[in-house]
């Protein structure tokens, strides 16, 4: 009987050390995954705007006279200077009448010498005289109009410029009436970039400035960043020079407008751009975005517990300019640990062995 009893505690033991043996063998083992401690940094944000670009002045360059196109001096996208010859109108009909106008004129000069001494002797009556110089004064005055019209026939550049388009060629008629103009002449020797705000960005902006008074937070606002339409930023940085006095009531967003120098007329009316605006702040929290997952309408970060445990986090970010990186408003406290490995694949609850990362390493992964 104890014989018996002997063997069943031993085949008992076996059992239980096999049992053991084999949950150790089935149980997963603990990955290692790198990790950093959440530090504060500095660094620039850059809020963008879709913006159009004009020149100082653009000037439609119109008829004064009827007339038939009769020269164009100049070619699209030709630089002039004011005062430049840009079109001529044919002007045969009113030379003809501009030659008629001054023989009258001459004829009633005539008229008024020849009365002028015969007042004088009272042989005849002052108002035969005055009303031949009311003659030669109308005569004269459809004379001058004849010839502005003759002058305004030849039409100048107003101001230096850029030479638009040319809708109109030679033999075209044209009038005060014409509904397009000849030309544009734009001034760009220096460019206007105009974007809109809403009003939560145009506080955002202004209550990030220095300064006392609007004008004074405007005065010391950061230059402006102009991002080309072909994805190059222009070499030159801009300034912002006003806001709308109010709102716009239907959309209510701010009119801005920033200042360009263009001193190679790169820069042209009617083209267009992004305005980056630069916040500069210090001492915040920044994550990498790939250490975050994005799930319906939040932001979650995967935060390592005491324990080694992965914690799922939601946070409130802004993105910083390059796609790179977040920064992180609330969610997120300092020396927090957060994966920046296996981020998608490891689930919350998961316990790991943190490998903890130089979050410069992170920042600058070519550097050592």
């Amino acid at each position: 009987m104890k014989k018996k009893y002997f063997i069943s505690v031993i085949l008992l033991s076996i059992s239980l050390l096999s049992c053991k043996k084999e949950t150790a063998q089935t149980a997963p083992p603990v990955m290692s995954y790198k990790v950093v401690e959440i530090g504060t940094s500095n660094t620039t944000l850059l809020a963008e705007y879709p913006a159009s670009l004009e020149g100082i002045t653009d000037i439609d360059i119109r008829a004064k006279v009827d007339g038939y196109i009769e020269k164009i001096y100049v070619q699209e996208g030709q630089e002039v200077k004011k005062g430049q010859l840009l079109f001529k109108l044919e002007t045969q009909t009113a030379t003809q009448e501009a030659g008629a106008a001054k023989a009258k004129v001459a004829a009633a000069q005539v008229e008024v010498n020849r009365l002028i001494p015969l007042v004088e002797r009272n042989i005849i009556s002052d108002v035969q005289l005055e009303t031949a110089k009311a003659n030669l004064a109308s005569a004269r005055s459809t004379y001058q109009s004849i010839v502005a019209r003759i002058n305004y026939a030849t039409i100048k550049s107003p101001v230096n410029g850029i030479v638009g388009n040319l809708p109109l060629r030679l033999g075209s008629y044209v009038s005060s009436q014409t509904v397009e103009p000849l030309t544009r002449i734009s001034d760009v020797s220096t460019i206007y970039a105009y974007f809109s705000v809403n009003e939560k960005e145009q506080l955002d902006i202004m209550m990030n400035a220095e300064g006392k008074s609007f004008q004074e937070k405007i005065n010391k606002m950061e230059a402006v960043n102009l991002v080309l339409s072909n994805g190059m930023s222009y070499e030159q940085k801009g300034k912002i020079e006003t806001f709308s006095g109010q709102a716009n009531s239907q959309t209510g967003s701010f009119n801005v407008r920033a200042r360009f120098a263009n001193g190679n007329k790169l820069l042209r009316s009617g083209g267009s751009g992004t305005i980056q605006i630069p916040t500069n702040l210090e001492d915040v929290i920044i994550v990498p975005q790939n250490a975050t997952l994005e799930l319906q309408d939040k932001r979650i970060a995967l935060v390592v517990d005491k324990n080694n445990k992965v914690q799922a986090v939601p946070i409130v970010v802004r993105a910083i300019p390059g796609g790179k990186f977040f920064v992180v408003d609330s969610g997120l406290n300092l020396n927090d640990k957060i994966l920046v490995e296996g981020v998608g694949i490891v689930t919350e609850g998961t316990l790991i062995k943190p490998e903890v990362v130089d979050f410069n390493t992170i920042i600058n992964p070519t550097k050592k």
